[in-house]
């Protein structure tokens, strides 16, 4: 495919600017089309410097806007669409939720049909899949399993109803006369250099003595690399692109994991940030239905406040549920369908991301010894 051109969005986030990065590198790509509300100053340098690879269009604008889609979209071939809002804490309105992820997603799925785009990637979540109650227990699972989110909260739901709108899609007639082809990804829970999460983590524990707090003692999950997921999405486009694999591949959805060994949440930020004198809470904690149900407990004083104020409770049992399930799943399908494998080891995925680690450490002692001068 001579001289074709790629749409990201989502480009100024964490898994988008990887994606990119990677995109710079793949044969006959004349232009790569960052899309997002907003670019941090150092984000658009990096990305001048990948200029001499390929050309690469910053557009900055709102997911909602359908002009400036229509108008991204003119001339593409691929659209990677990893543009959403990630809530887990419930500090972000549901109807903004809403409108970015599912709306956002069915108005870039008709932009792309009038400017007749035939790939569209999306970037899904683990999320869509569940875990629906900490009480079961989901090992390596697959893509044949039924398994479906069923909570109310904004951020799953979401990800769910945009999932189906995308796959949905696929074999819509474009205005060309051509067909659309589509598929989703799902990521197992993201870490590395530039995670938000694990950044928050790290801060809070350097403010409080060095002690990480609990996010999730009980759980146990797959973590995936965010190098290895940018990957993914090469393959993605990369199957949809060639004739033979695209039949096997449009419509589907795969989860996305590595070699990264199954373990808690905690024990993930532990490993992680340990060489730099971070250590878990070694206190007494409360059995795990407790909190659940004090979880429920707090959900209902949120409600009964609703008329008058604004309590967003520290947690809720959607997030004591999501942080202390046994949830993991394979990644087989990916393995088979889009020939994929990890493009970067256990070993090398905390090598690089001990080492980021460690300059949000060096970042906190400076900003302390600037505050003692």
């Amino acid at each position: 495919m001579t001289g074709w051109s790629c749409l990201v969005t989502g480009a100024g986030g964490f898994l988008g600017q990887r994606i990119v990065r990677l995109l710079v590198e793949e044969k006959e790509l004349k232009e790569i089309r960052v899309l997002d509300k907003a670019f941090r100053p150092e984000l658009r340098e990096e990305f001048s410097k990948l200029q001499n690879k390929t050309k690469l269009t910053v557009l900055e604008g709102d997911i909602l806007d359908e002009p400036f889609l229509k108008r991204a979209c003119q001339g593409v071939l691929v659209v990677i669409h990893t543009a959403c809002i990630i809530d887990v804490f419930g500090v972000t309105h549901r109807e903004s939720i809403m409108n970015v992820n599912v709306k956002g997603t069915q108005l870039l799925l008709e932009a792309c049909v009038q400017a007749s785009v035939p790939v569209f990637i999306y970037t899904s979540s683990i999320e869509v899949a569940g875990p629906n109650s900490y009480k079961e227990i989901i090992q390596n699972g697959h893509e044949e399993e039924p398994l479906e989110n069923t909570w109310s909260a904004p951020y799953p739901y979401s990800k769910k109803l945009a999932e189906k709108a995308v796959l949905a899609a696929d074999g819509w007639t474009l205005k060309d006369g051509g067909t659309l082809y589509t598929c989703a990804l799902r990521p197992t829970y993201i870490y590395g250099e530039g995670s938000q999460f694990l950044s928050a983590g790290i801060n809070e524990a350097l403010n409080n003595n060095g002690i990480l707090s609990s996010i999730g003692k009980f759980s146990t999950v797959n973590p995936v690399y965010v190098g290895n997921v940018a990957w993914a999405h090469i393959l993605a486009l990369r199957a949809l692109q060639d004739p033979k694999k695209a039949p096997s591949v449009r419509g589907q959805f795969y989860y996305i994991s590595d070699d990264t060994p199954h373990q808690s949440y905690d024990n993930l930020n532990y490993t992680l940030s340990k060489e730099f004198g971070l250590r878990l809470d070694s206190r007494w904690s409360l059995p795990l239905s407790l909190i659940y149900w004090i979880g429920f407990l707090l959900e209902i004083v949120s409600f009964l406040l609703r008329p008058i104020y604004t309590y967003r409770p520290p947690f809720n049992r959607h997030r004591v549920t999501l942080s202390n399930s046994v949830f993991t799943f394979s990644y087989k399908k990916a393995q088979r369908d889009l020939a994929y494998k990890p493009l970067y080891s256990w070993e090398e995925a905390k090598q690089k991301t001990v080492e980021w680690v460690g300059s949000l450490v060096d970042r906190h002692k400076e900003t302390l010894k600037s505050k003692t001068q």
